[in-house]
């Protein structure tokens, strides 16, 4: 049990290595939230995945920041002595949110786990030390280019690369990348961008021997793509449609996909992860880590997460250097061999280089018990 003393907000900003393009919007900088509890006997960090614009989800970081310290935080102080496993419940009065409310779960999970010195790989139930890294390449201007890109992925040992792709920037794209690297594992995102009335370019697509198409259709369908999923022969991977494990077993039991992207902060936070994992492994459905330009932060999160028997296929769990020029944390490296290490220190194995979280830093804010908020809960 824990009992929350502060939480501290900062909007943090990172430069882009180079600007990372999909179907709905082009990002050039890192801007998160990330989250520092501080409790009796630790801190424990947490990132927020959503981004500046509500264009992943409808979450966005001035709401995320609004929900975190006018209701969320307030209920964590409320709460006095609680475990992480026991904040949904205390959350549940805000619907929705689960990027804000992934947020403080994970800090103060990591805040427990620190305190006890513990990983958060083992508290998961991790099974591996290393997990098989792949690579998401943003829509690029040219074809050509493109190849470039990948290329370069290819000789670093990334696993598998996954192309974004939006209508008229697709087969046309996959078809030279295809041709380059014949043996490349290779998937495609068109982040919910086509409907239905698309099948035929994904039919075009079956051609490539794809591992898999993720989000192809509407980010709150499952019904059409039951329907996309008994046209084409590659696996339908679902995303942004999977809100939580109940969205998951829905899916599945529909046949919405053959393989679910879990990525954590998208349906709650690392606890609700698990469960989605848990699901699909009983019915023998691979998941994989999703990624979200993530800071060190919450990249050491994901590799404890991916670390699990179910994710067996590689995910998003990229080296910092793929994004950042300069992490928030230690950089993560990634192995020869296509691997990366998770971390075994306690919680996270990670924490912010200080210097480095003040020079990033946009705003802060230090939230107290009995601190005057704008709209109690």
């Amino acid at each position: 049990m824990t009992r929350i003393r502060a939480v501290e907000l900062r909007l943090v900003s990172l430069p882009l290595v180079r600007p990372f393009r999909t179907s709905f919007g082009q990002e050039t900088e890192k801007v998160c939230i990330v989250a520092r509890v501080e409790t009796d006997d630790a801190e424990g960090w947490g990132e927020c995945v959503a981004g500046p614009e509500p264009g992943f989800s409808e979450e966005f970081n001035e709401g995320a920041w609004t929900v975190i310290r006018d209701f969320l935080a307030p209920a964590l102080f409320r709460a006095g002595e609680v475990s992480a496993e026991e904040l949904e419940g205390a959350f549940a009065f805000v619907r929705g949110n689960p990027m804000a409310k992934a947020t403080l779960i994970d800090a103060v999970l990591d805040a427990e786990l620190r305190a006890e010195g513990a990983s958060l790989a083992r508290y998961l139930g991790a099974e591996r030390d290393r997990v098989a890294c792949g690579v998401s390449v943003g829509i690029a201007t040219t074809a050509e280019g493109l190849v470039e890109e990948i290329g370069g992925y290819v000789a670093e040992g990334y696993r598998r690369i996954k192309l974004k792709i939006q209508p008229g920037l697709d087969v046309e794209r996959v078809a030279p990348v295809r041709e380059a690297y014949p043996d490349v594992p290779l998937s495609v995102d068109a982040n919910a961008a086509y409907t239905l009335e698309d099948t035929g370019t994904f039919l075009a697509l079956d051609a490539f021997d794809l591992l898999m198409v993720e989000q192809p259709l509407h980010h709150e369908d499952l019904v059409d793509h039951a329907e996309l999923q008994r046209r084409i022969r590659t696996d339908i991977c679902l995303d942004e449609s999977i809100h939580s494990a109940t969205w998951a077993e829905a899916a599945l039991t529909l046949g919405s996909c053959r393989v679910v992207n879990i990525k954590q902060g998208r349906v709650g936070g690392l606890l609700e992860a698990r469960r989605v994992h848990d699901i699909c492994r009983a019915r023998g459905v691979p998941v994989w880590c999703g990624g979200m330009l993530e800071t060190g932060i919450g990249r050491a999160a994901n590799l404890a997460l991916a670390a699990l028997p179910g994710f067996t296929l590689p995910g998003d769990t990229s080296a910092s250097r793929r994004y950042f020029h300069e992490d928030l944390t230690e950089p993560f490296e990634m192995e020869l061999d296509g691997t990366m290490r998770v971390p075994q220190g306690p919680g996270i194995g990670v924490e912010p280089r200080p210097e480095r979280l003040t020079a990033c830093t946009v705003r802060t804010e230090l939230l107290r018990k009995g601190d005057k908020i704008a709209h109690p809960a």
